[in-house]
This record gives structure tokens, C-alpha cells and sequence, in this order.
């Protein structure tokens, strides 16, 4: 049940509160994707730290129980010229036996959205016990960032002499550098693809705006970094990393963040697709901007929303801003997954290699999150198999089906892959 003993917002913060949004921590070790069970998350206000609202504790999965807390009004997030912060700011703390505590500062809550906030945590080395600080600094939307440096959309690529890829792939991780190109002092982050792309979507966009705004963003932010994957842009310029999180060179992504739960699914459902033009192999290279305290010649953010509220679909509000010849495009290849989506959805009454595949790593799955139950490994999709999937789906914040559809199946792969360690970067 929701946590609603909480207490009024204290009057330094932007504006008192009137509204209500969810969050859900999930805590897990820096080694071996293991759930950390029996932590204690405090939650307080940013601007109040001393005062508690909340004291919760991690399950057997390493999550809490949803739990509500105030946010400003909805209308502020749907609103380009307010000068109000439309989401509160939350501290997460996290203290564990055996690990080093964890603070994130930052935070962010949009009334009538679930917050998922994902915490990290190293076990304790012999010499530390340092606490280990995230923070969140203000959504791209309403703090001051800088506007993207113009670039061409399609890349020159030579005959020679370039590293490209001969096909567009979705990868397994991206490697984001977490500032200015150039900045030497910048750390370097190994980052699953899917969870980069929640990251700078939930950097760059409220999830209070319609599915088909939303879902268009997404696939701008996707087909902008499938143009940095396959060009090899910055590999190209002697750099070791995939992209940066500087706002005037590519996106923003912001380490330990919180996501959005429509955004998490939305992004599972759709993460192999890219924008294309017809005879470009190519992902188009999207520029976007806020559309109000910044224009540019591709997507607006704020725009977006306004044709999404028009009745505009996703694939109307792209060719609004980058013409009638874009297309959606899927990826041929799925790197890092042991096996590819047969096509078709598991359920009950499914049967042959893949269900017992889906069985086999559903059973790995549950050594490190025993909360998902055992299965006989029989190639059958019966009723028990069905409650793994949707006991697996609850923890991992998918719709609870006990299907195992195209997000579902992607998704056991990946936790399969994090858990059994069997394809970790070098």
C-alpha cells in the first residue's frame, strides 16, 4: 500500500505540493546484478534533509513497496511558460550490511507518474566506508542547459578509412561520457542501451505528456544514437567512448537517475527501432531541441506535445518536423541476447525450444530474485511457467500477463545475460 504518512512539504520548496506522485526503489550489488534485500531507504525532501518521510525496506527482489509522495500540480508539466518546477525533489538514502551507503539528491516526482529509482550499491571494501553520492541536477526542461551544436543529419562516409558498421545494430551497451568531448577528467560509463535511452528520455521529456508524443521523442533520441553507434562518430575522432551527456553535443543522461514507468515500458516495447530515409543505411542523425528557449531545424519537444494533443500519431509528429520521406525503421540485429524473439508470443499452451529456452534462463533468473518461482525446463508453457513470467514481469515493472511477449522475452534476455554474466564488457 502507498506510504501516505507524510508530512507538508517544508515552505522553502517551490511551491507547497498539491498533488501526488509514486516511487519504487529497487537496490541492487555493483557485482553480479544481485538484489540487496533488507536495506533501509530513507526518503526526505531535498531541501530538508533532516526530516524523514519515510523508512522503508527492500524486499527479496531489493525493492520497496510503491509509495506516494507530493508533487506540484500536473498542469505545470504540460506547460512550456511556467516558471514553477513541475516535479518535487526527493533524497534517497540507502544503508545496507556490507555495502556502502548510497545518497541520491535529486531525485524527481511528477504528480500521477510512477518514479522508478534504481540504487547501486558496492559492497564494503576492507579500507572504505564512504558514502556514495548521486546527483540529480534540474530536467533538461526547466534548468539551463546548452543548445545543441548543429550537425548534418546524414553523415559522409568514406569508401575507406572509417570504421563503419555494415548494418544497423541495436548494441548491447553504449559507452556514454559524462561531459565535453574534449574533457579528458570526464568518467566514462558502460550503459545497457535500453536503460540509456530510459535515462535520456526521462532527462529530456516529462512522461506527463500523450504516449504518442512521448513515443515520438523516444524514437529520435533512439535513431540519434544508432547515428553515433553506426557512423563510429566519435571512435572516428580518436575518442574511446560512444556519445557524451553534454546537452550541446548530444543528449543528456545523468548517472542514477530515476526513470519513468511509461517510459521504462514504452521504451522495452520499441527499442529496435530508428528513423530512416528511403536509399539512407544510415540512422538519421534527429536534432531536437525544447522548441521555446531554443529552436533548431528538427524535433521540438514542447511542439511535440501540442500535435500529440491534436491527435497527431508518433509517426505524424516525425514527419511534421523532418518531412513526409521519414519512416520508422527496425534494427536487423539485437546484440548481447543469447536468442531472438521468435516472432510470435509464448503463453500457456506454447510449446518446443524457445519456452524451453524462456525456462531455462527464467531459473537462473531465480537464484538471484527467489521471489520468481522454479520451473521444470520441458519445453511446455503451462500455468506454472505462466506465473514465473508474471511474478518476473511484476519485479521488472511490466504489465503482469503471465505472456511472454515481444518486451517480456527481451527483457528475460537481458537480466539472463546480467545475472549469469556471460557477455560482460571488457
Amino acid at each position: 500500500m502507498p506510504d501516505t504518512n507524510l508530512t507538508t512539504p517544508p515552505a522553502a520548496d517551490n511551491a507547497a505540493p498539491v498533488s501526488a506522485g509514486n516511487i519504487k526503489i529497487s537496490v541492487v550489488s555493483a557485482i553480479g546484478l544481485v538484489p540487496v534485500e533488507n536495506a533501509t531507504v530513507t526518503i526526505s525532501y531535498t531541501g530538508d534533509p533532516g526530516e524523514p518521510l519515510s523508512v522503508l525496506t527492500t524486499d527479496s527482489s531489493g525493492q520497496t513497496p510503491v509509495t506516494e509522495l507530493p508533487a506540484p500540480p500536473l498542469d505545470l508539466s504540460l506547460q512550456p511558460e511556467s516558471e514553477q518546477q513541475p516535479y518535487s525533489e526527493y533524497n534517497i538514502e540507502v544503508t545496507a550490511e556490507g555495502y556502502e551507503p548510497v545518497l541520491v539528491s535529486g531525485s524527481e516526482i511528477l504528480a500521477q507518474q510512477l518514479s522508478l529509482q534504481p540504487i547501486v550499491m558496492n559492497p564494503l571494501a576492507a579500507s572504505e566506508d564512504e558514502e556514495k553520492v548521486v546527483i540529480i541536477p534540474a530536467h533538461t526542461l526547466f534548468g539551463d542547459f546548452p543548445p545543441k551544436i548543429p550537425e548534418e543529419e546524414i553523415k559522409p562516409m568514406e569508401e575507406s578509412g572509417e570504421i563503419v558498421l555494415s548494418r544497423v545494430v541495436i548494441p548491447e551497451y553504449v559507452i556514454v561520457h559524462d561531459g565535453v568531448p574534449s574533457d579528458s577528467t570526464a568518467r566514462n560509463y558502460w550503459v545497457r542501451y535500453k536503460d540509456y535511452i530510459k535515462n535520456v528520455a526521462s532527462c529530456e521529456i516529462y512522461s506527463t505528456w500523450p504516449e504518442n508524443a512521448i513515443y515520438a521523442n523516444i524514437l529520435v533520441i533512439m535513431s540519434f544514437t544508432l547515428n553515433r553507434v553506426y557512423t563510429e562518430w566519435y571512435r572516428n575522432q580518436g575518442y574511446d567512448f560512444t556519445i557524451t551527456s553534454s546537452t550541446a553535443y548530444d543528449q543528456k543522461w545523468v548517472y542514477g537517475r530515476n526513470i519513468f514507468k511509461n517510459i521504462d515500458y514504452l521504451v522495452d516495447t520499441v527499442f529496435a527501432n530508428y528513423l530512416s530515409r528511403p536509399g539512407v543505411r544510415q540512422p538519421i542523425f534527429t536534432s531536437y531541441c525544447d522548441g521555446k528557449r531554443v529552436t533548431c531545424s528538427g524535433l521540438s519537444q514542447w511542439g511535440s506535445m501540442y500535435l500529440a494533443n491534436e491527435g497527431y500519431s508518433a509517426i505524424e509528429i516525425i514527419r511534421y518536423y523532418y518531412g513526409n520521406d521519414m519512416y520508422i525503421n527496425t534494427a536487423d540485429f539485437i546484440s548481447g541476447v543469447p536468442s531472438s524473439w521468435p516472432g510470435y508470443d509464448l503463453s500457456q499452451g506454447s510449446s518446443g525450444d524457445k519456452v524451453r529456452q524462456l525456462q531455462t534462463q527464467l531459473n537462473r533468473i531465480a537464484r538471484n530474485y527467489p521471489a520468481i518461482p522454479t520451473v521444470t525446463p520441458d519445453g511446455l508453457y503451462g500455468p506454472a511457467t505462466a506465473q514465473a513470467v508474471r511474478t518476473f514481469q511484476g519485479i521488472f515493472n511490466l504489465p503482469q500477463t503471465g505472456v511472454t511477449d515481444y518486451a517480456t522475452w527481451y527483457e528475460i534476455s537481458e537480466i539472463y545475460v546480467g545475472v549469469s554474466r556471460i557477455s560482460e564488457p571488457g
